[in-house]
């Protein structure tokens, strides 16, 4: 018996070259360069209308092919590659997508945003994955730590990274992204079961056995993975570039330690995370007793969001 699930928010990332790659024009019978903005238009309309859906565009992927422990996880840092994540309605679960745009005429970012995208005042936030856009845009990195600072709260997972665009915000009612600005788009996960680690790979990690050791690290945090989503946002400097040839080094340290839980995730231009635990009980157990720095680059940022015990 065929059981059909309808998802309610989707998260899907493809590398430049996918979403605006050629494609066959029947009528001149040559190829033409496809718009972003038309393949996410067809993106979504094999979705449910109601569905959230967030649709982000980087320089590589990172995906465990089918989302299936038989495949191993692969760093795709060349080539075309993409995938989505399509999250049902999860019982004790909500998962809710939200934007940030940077006022041109205003400096000061309006905190009460924050609670309007349930951010704030919100008691049952556990994570919080942020994607900035258009960081090499003026003011780009000043507008992410408004957002990044007044979230970094011992008791919410923050993780995510740089991206080179966002091609769908469905929530919004608005594909497209103003032009000359830049902003913060993100996905923002409540519910007392929650659970999530992260861990830092920073510039030391280069080697099998350091990327093992951070792997480590996730693992001591006894987070149940029996529905776990692993992600992995890694900075384009790392790769085969960063080990010296040897491709998916990182992949393949994480599935070592988590061979039953599924790594999505993608290679990007600046990286947000820390050595980070929430617990059952949902107090923090830290990795280090200095502040926390969410801001980075040439790191990777390794986070497991478990969602609740499985009926």
């Amino acid at each position: 018996q065929k059981v059909h699930v309808l998802p309610q928010t989707v998260l899907y990332i493809a590398d430049a070259e996918t979403f605006s790659g050629h494609e066959e024009c029947h009528e001149q019978k040559k190829a033409r360069k496809r718009n972003s903005k038309e393949t996410a238009i067809a993106l979504e309309k094999l979705l449910p209308k109601r569905c959230q859906v967030l649709g982000l565009v980087t320089p590589g992927i990172v995906v465990t092919p089918m989302g299936s422990s038989s495949n191993q996880p692969q760093e795709i840092e060349d080539g075309e590659a993409g995938f989505a994540l399509l999250f049902p309605k999860i019982d004790g679960v909500k998962i809710h997508t939200f934007h940030f745009s940077k006022d041109l005429k205003n400096r000061v970012f309006d905190e009460s945003k924050f609670a309007e995208a349930g951010l704030k005042n919100n008691p049952d936030l556990r994570v919080v994955l942020l994607f900035g856009y258009n960081s090499w845009k003026s003011g780009a990195t000043r507008f992410l730590h408004q957002i990044v600072n007044p979230l970094n709260e011992k008791s919410i997972i923050l993780a995510g990274g740089q991206v080179e665009s966002f091609t769908s915000l469905t929530s919004e009612n608005n594909n497209a992204q103003p032009g000359d600005a830049c902003g913060v788009v993100g996905l923002a996960f409540s519910g007392p079961q929650i659970q999530s680690a992260t861990v830092l790979l920073d510039q030391d990690v280069a080697d099998e056995r350091t990327a093992e050791a951070a792997m480590q690290r996730l693992k001591a945090a006894n987070i149940p993975e029996r529905n776990t989503i692993g992600f992995m946002f890694a900075c384009v400097g790392r790769g085969y570039r960063h080990y010296k040839t040897k491709r998916n080094m990182e992949a393949d340290a994480f599935r070592k330690f988590f061979p039953n839980v599924p790594l999505f995730g993608f290679f990007g231009h600046g990286e947000i995370g820390c050595d980070r635990i929430v617990t059952g009980n949902f107090v923090l157990r830290e990795c280090n007793d200095i502040k926390d720095d969410l801001l980075h680059g040439y790191t990777t940022v390794m986070t497991l969001i478990h969602l609740g015990s499985t009926k």
